[in-house]
């Protein structure tokens, strides 16, 4: 693994700004600098650059003929069995499943966070301005990855995989990591009356989430800061969260964005694994 280059990142969260990009193959990936002390897992967040099988990377969909090629590149950069890579199909909902080997599916439908005590197995989502959010119980050995929009977000669903975590495994939040990765920033997030209704009806801090827009009625929303109020609510320690603090929608060179090039763009991958 060697550094490729550092991300400037002054202009967004000037508290990240040895952010380095590396390469994973001859993919170029994230890493979040809390998750690196732990010798026991292997995760990664991709970028749009390194792949050769397409420029738009899909990772689920009605033929396999789309994702297959992704998938098989993704392994190759991961030295890693593809079998070994569980991916949820996202629908926006905070449906949460526990997953292994023994299922054997490598893709696990209306799902929007997976968690495994398996090691070898790689949990993964894909986003393209979501949020995705890994978590590693180093005590339990759990980890999980999430995918939440504006939807997933307000229902909660990083808290709920938590809450998963503690029923199923036994994990105590307190000892649980996160880490919340590349996704779109608050001053590129105007959202209507609808989203801004279920953020107050949601969080007691909605004041702190929303900025006021010109546009009546409408507002920014801030998704970076409402994720890290569900992790703490759900009781993660503050100091237990990282923010990457990379924009999606910004960095167009690096990263995919939906609301910049449209729903049909490629995604970015976030998975982790027990090692």
């Amino acid at each position: 693994m060697s550094c490729l280059d550092i991300i400037g990142l002054s202009n967004i969260a000037p508290k990240f700004t040895n952010m380095r990009k590396m390469i994973q193959g001859r993919l170029s990936v994230f890493k979040f600098e809390s998750f690196k002390k732990y010798k026991n897992i292997a995760h990664w967040v991709t970028t749009k650059e390194g792949w050769i099988a397409g420029d738009r990377p899909r990772f689920t969909s009605d033929s396999d003929e789309i994702y297959a090629p992704f998938r098989k590149e993704l392994a190759a950069s991961c030295e890693t069995d593809e079998k070994k890579f569980v991916f949820a199909r996202q629908t926006h909902s905070d449906h949460v499943a526990v997953v292994n080997s023994a299922m054997c599916k490598n893709t696990i439908d209306d799902t929007d966070a997976l968690i495994t005590s398996e090691p070898g197995l790689f949990v993964c989502v894909q986003t393209a301005d979501c949020v995705p959010v890994l978590l590693f119980d180093p005590v339990k050995k759990v980890v999980a990855a999430v995918h939440a929009g504006w939807k997933g977000t307000i229902a909660k669903i990083a808290g709920k995989t938590v809450a998963k975590m503690a029923e199923t495994f036994g994990s105590n939040p307190a000892d649980i990591v996160a880490g919340i990765g590349p996704s779109i920033h608050m001053h590129d997030y105007e959202v209507g009356p609808e989203v801004v209704a279920a953020v107050e009806a949601s969080f007691s801090n909605s004041p702190a989430l929303l900025k006021p827009s010109m546009n009546k009625g409408h507002a920014y929303f801030d998704l970076w800061e409402a994720n890290q109020t569900v992790l703490l609510e759900s009781g993660i320690k503050e100091e237990n969260i990282e923010l990457m603090g990379l924009c999606s929608f910004e960095h167009a060179d690096m990263f995919f964005s939906a609301r910049r090039e449209g729903s049909e763009t490629g995604r970015m991958v976030s998975g982790i694994k027990l090692v």
